[in-house]
């Protein structure tokens, strides 16, 4: 696409449908991103819970995640299969049932962000270790000695 045809399209803004569609395409990451907006205001202004349960909870769950990253990305790996095997409708009734969650008990949802953030640190930071240990020492390898012809 070219520089022009993206800048007018920028300009024109999205239609109605545009939006439909996207939306449709990718049911589970919008209901995701309305329910962690919902949840982040909800805990802020103390609807139900407040931020200080909100953040202890994230924290705990980015510390059990770092502790046992393996265990965290199979209970995560089966959530997202058992959401992704489902029909559009069912994923919206998903979606909805996670903005309650949010909105009542937004813990619970952040505690689950914190979990991903853990197993995430856990494997960048080994995946960062292996590649330092990857590279070639600063020493020459030692030779036996001997010459060759």
């Amino acid at each position: 696409m070219n520089k022009k045809k993206s800048a007018n399209k920028y300009q024109s803004g999205l239609s109605i449908h545009e939006i439909e569609q996207f939306t449709r395409q990718h049911v589970t990451e919008v209901f995701t991103i309305l329910a962690l907006a919902t949840g982040a205001i909800a805990s802020a202004f103390d609807f139900f819970t407040g931020p200080k349960m909100t953040i202890t909870i994230a924290a705990i769950g980015a510390i059990w995640g770092i502790v046992s990253p393996k265990n965290i990305e199979l209970l995560l790996k089966q959530v997202a299969q058992f959401t992704y095997r489902q029909d559009n409708n069912t994923q919206m009734v998903l979606g909805v049932v996670k903005l309650v969650i949010a909105i009542f008990i937004p813990f619970v949802l952040f505690g689950l962000v914190g979990m991903m953030a853990g197993a995430s640190y856990h494997y960048y930071l080994r995946q960062a270790q292996g590649i330092d240990s990857n590279k070639s020492p600063k020493t020459p390898p030692p030779t036996s000695g001997e010459e060759h012809d």
